[in-house]
């Protein structure tokens, strides 16, 4: 019998920009939401990651290992400042999507989700830290 394959996956993602929001959007397939983090470092960069949970070892013999559910980083360089404290995180589908307001200077976050259904997750800001990105635009 063949495990399934466990090794780091680097992320392939989409990167928007509009006046006021930088989303990025990445697949990570087979995660749950509480296994997904985010972080918005002080110097610009958007770090992803997805640690794998309960993959299949020794329960089936593996024949054809073309994809893998995980585990998940990737390091994305953003085109100007955000505010992370009042970033969207969304997980469904499959697919990640952070949306990170735009602002003046860098406010770095810690980004957890919290589960809304068995394969979905999100975190939204507050209405404290809502209100800080439009006052810092």
């Amino acid at each position: 019998m063949s495990p399934e394959r466990t090794e780091l996956q680097q992320v392939p993602v989409k990167l928007y920009r509009t006046d006021d929001i930088v989303t990025v959007a990445a697949p990570m397939p087979g995660l749950e939401a509480e296994n997904i983090a985010v972080d918005v470092t002080g110097d610009g960069r958007l770090v992803l990651r997805g640690q794998l949970r309960g993959a299949l070892k020794d329960v089936k013999e593996l024949l054809v290992d073309e994809w893998s559910v995980g585990p998940y980083h990737r390091e994305v360089a953003l085109p100007s400042p955000v505010d992370g404290e009042a970033a969207t995180v969304t997980y469904g589908n499959g697919v990640l999507v952070v949306a990170l307001p735009v602002a003046a200077k860098n406010r770095p976050a810690q980004l957890s989700l919290a589960a809304t259904a068995p394969t979905r997750g999100q975190r939204v800001p507050d209405a404290a830290s809502a209100r800080a990105a439009r006052e810092n635009r």
